[in-house]
């Protein structure tokens, strides 16, 4: 019998899928742990936590956790409620962030806010928050408790540092990075620190995988920045252009904005002052004209490389390539 090469390659399971499978275990219990932490006896309430929550994210965040819990060692159960109390943070920072960005899609489907209207949204947020800070509370460790509150205050930071970013062209390379090692890669690397903290590892274990968790999460989101000039919300699940709709200078139009002409920047500046989205051919021509993408998609991988070398000191195991492989993933994707 002639075997074919590509059919087999085809059928084989991408990185990703080989990631999913091995924390599946995990995820299940987490999955589980959720959705009985969302009972509350207002029904608006689990209304709105049950749809977002149940709306096909990648769960990317608890996976993470799951993972480096493995990758040293940890044989308990914490890291399965420590994975939903990460969840149910995000999950909050969602609700509001369609708020603040008036967001119609998240994952592929209308946001809650579009749903069920901006207060209700917001409300859910704060009682996801607060559930977090409950189930915390159950595991009685004041190091964590540290932790996650540092991370939470930090992301709100990150959240009004991004609200003040938006319309000013004038942003930086420096004054983005800023926003996204606050709002978004605190949560990635707090996950992977408190993995660490529930496994008793020594400091420099401890600091390498937050600071592979932290240069992860700036990896995806810079990843997801360079995907809304090229992707649509079939793939994507939220609209393509969102960033610039909503007067973001993402780091694509950063760099356009450094190495375009005078007339270029003016229509540059005025698109990101006035938001929506009758400019976003012109911007899109400027954008690929002077390579902006692929110098941020440059950015985005040099920080993958960094969560890369962060693993070294962890004993090679199928959790510390998965995180490796998951590195590689961040930013070779399409969605």
């Amino acid at each position: 019998m002639t075997v074919n090469p590509e059919a087999e390659a085809s059928n084989s399971p991408s990185p990703l899928e080989q990631i999913v499978s091995l924390s599946a275990a995990d995820m299940a219990k987490v999955d589980e742990f959720i959705h009985s932490s969302l009972q509350s006896e207002v029904v608006l309430i689990n209304q709105i936590a049950n749809y977002i929550v149940s709306s096909g994210g990648k769960r990317l965040r608890p996976m993470l956790l799951t993972l480096c819990a493995h990758a040293c060692g940890y044989q308990g159960q914490h890291h399965i409620s420590l994975a939903a109390i990460i969840e149910f943070i995000h999950t909050a920072t969602l609700l509001h962030d369609d708020v603040v960005d008036e967001s119609d899609l998240r994952r592929g489907q209308q946001s809650a806010h579009a749903v069920w209207g901006n207060a209700a949204s917001v409300l859910v947020g704060d009682f996801l928050y607060s559930r977090s800070f409950q189930m915390m509370v159950g595991l009685d460790s004041m190091r964590i408790m540290e932790v996650l509150a540092h991370t939470t205050n930090t992301i709100a930071e990150g959240e009004v540092q991004q609200l003040l970013n938006m319309g000013d062209p004038e942003v930086d390379q420096s004054r983005y990075m800023q926003v996204i090692e606050n709002k978004t890669a605190k949560l990635f690397e707090a996950a992977c620190r408190l993995a660490a903290i529930i496994s008793e590892q020594p400091g420099a274990i401890e600091n390498a995988l937050a600071l592979y968790g932290s240069r992860l999460g700036s990896a995806f989101q810079i990843a997801d920045d360079v995907l809304d000039y090229t992707g649509d919300a079939g793939t994507m699940g939220k609209n393509a252009g969102d960033d610039l709709a909503e007067g973001k200078p993402t780091l694509p139009l950063i760099f356009a904005r450094e190495r375009c002409d005078e007339n270029d920047r003016r229509l540059l500046d005025e698109a990101i002052r006035n938001g929506g989205l009758d400019d976003l051919s012109p911007v899109l021509a400027i954008i690929e004209q002077t390579q902006s993408l692929d110098a941020a998609m440059a950015c985005a991988r040099a920080q993958a490389d960094e969560a890369t070398q962060a693993l070294q000191g962890l004993p090679i195991s199928p959790w510390r390539i998965a995180l490796e492989q998951l590195a590689d993933y961040s930013v070779n994707r399409n969605h």
